[in-house]
């Protein structure tokens, strides 16, 4: 924060430093303006005072127009908050959240938790967190291969904890996401780490951002890195299409630094996804429907060879009155633990084979005014 809180005074001053030389200037010529007239030799007659006159009412809407033009942009060097030495425009966000919880059983994890333990004998004590307050960064530039471009990156204090005392009140920093997007009136590429393709949208919660709601039950959400195009047309409704190359994982616990290749990096094959959607309304609140599939590989630990995954879904994300909002996502494949909770976070069944799965899930959320937002929903997963 010292680094950025350092560049945002270096550029603060930088601008003070141009608008003290442009308000010279302009001080200068309304000086010149209101002040210089010129010489006669004596008594000027009428043509020769309507002539000044004329020349003094222009020197001034040229002194008006230019004082005019520095409001102007100091207006806009003041609306771009921090910009970097590259000049790209740069722009800092965040959220501190603390939140309460207790709940009647034990449950996978206190901070947010997902299921209720298969041996839960007795409830959580009311525990308070701060883990999920999240940091973000976002720079853009106007004219990068023709678009507009967007760079971001989102982390949160989820990433677990330091050993020793003090427990959850030591977390670590843990990415999200974090992508490079160019932009063009009609198609896009991303790089980066984002959530599938095939499964962009996540229920809406502020108690369940470390790991969104439903995880365990019909929802694929897990950031993986990936490479993905779209291209669509149309004005007010507009039909799309995209494709990705995405990381092939099974999404396994790792160690606390070295990592090794899991049963699905182990099959040389990176997964691919393709999506058809279309998008409606404004961008504040824009409605769209979308289907897709995902295809990837994993080794079997009993047949030797490369087992082939795949999921097929569709999402929806529907607005009603401008004050309600439905959104959902169903699926049904197999092998899915590495989208983030298909199957229960199980790979395998007793076979040795890519478990199969189907699920969903469903949010209904109202707008009741600009401060308060009521929604409820479910999701199920049956592998």
């Amino acid at each position: 924060m010292t680094a950025f809180h350092s560049a945002a005074r270096v550029n603060s001053g930088a601008t003070r430093g141009r608008a003290s030389s442009a308000m010279t200037r302009a001080f200068l010529l309304v000086t010149l303006g209101a002040g210089v007239t010129p010489l006669y030799a004596q008594r000027p007659g009428p043509d020769s005072l309507r002539a000044a006159a004329d020349s003094m009412a222009l020197r001034l809407k040229r002194a008006e127009e230019a004082i005019a033009l520095l409001q102007q942009q100091l207006a806009e060097q003041a609306n771009a908050g921090v910009s970097t030495r590259s000049r790209m425009k740069l722009e800092l966000n965040g959220r501190v959240l603390v939140h309460a919880s207790r709940n009647d059983a034990d449950v996978n994890n206190a901070d947010d938790p997902q299921f209720v333990l298969p041996t839960a004998t007795q409830g959580t004590p009311f525990i308070m967190t701060a883990r999920q307050s999240m940091l973000g960064a976002a720079l853009t530039a106007s004219d990068v291969l023709g678009g507009q471009f967007t760079g971001d990156i989102d982390v949160d204090f989820y990433g677990g904890q330091l050993s020793g005392s003090g427990g959850r009140t030591f977390p670590l920093l843990r990415m999200r996401t974090a992508r490079a997007i160019v932009r063009w009136p009609h198609a896009e590429i991303l790089a980066g780490q984002e959530s599938p393709l095939i499964a962009g949208l996540n229920p809406i919660s502020p108690a369940a951002i470390g790991t969104p709601l439903f995880a365990a039950a019909g929802n694929l959400w897990l950031w993986l890195p990936q490479i993905r195009a779209t291209i669509e047309t149309g004005d007010n409704v507009r039909f799309g299409i995209q494709g990705a190359v995405v990381s092939n994982i099974t999404g396994d616990a790792v160690g606390a630094f070295d990592t090794g290749v899991d049963p699905a990096e182990h099959s040389g094959r990176p997964a691919g996804e393709a999506r058809l959607r279309v998008r409606w309304g404004e961008p504040e609140q824009r409605s769209e429907l979308g289907c897709g599939g995902h295809v990837g590989a994993i080794d079997s630990p009993t047949a030797g060879n490369a087992l082939t995954t795949y999921v097929a879904t569709c999402d929806a994300r529907l607005f009603f009155t401008g004050a309600v909002e439905l959104r959902g996502e169903v699926y049904s494949g197999r092998g899915l633990r590495g989208l983030g909770g298909g199957a229960i976070g199980q790979t395998f069944n007793a076979g040795g084979k890519p478990l199969d799965d189907k699920g969903g899930w469903a949010q209904l959320n109202i707008e009741a005014n600009s401060m308060l937002k009521i929604g409820g929903g479910c999701g199920i997963d049956m592998p």
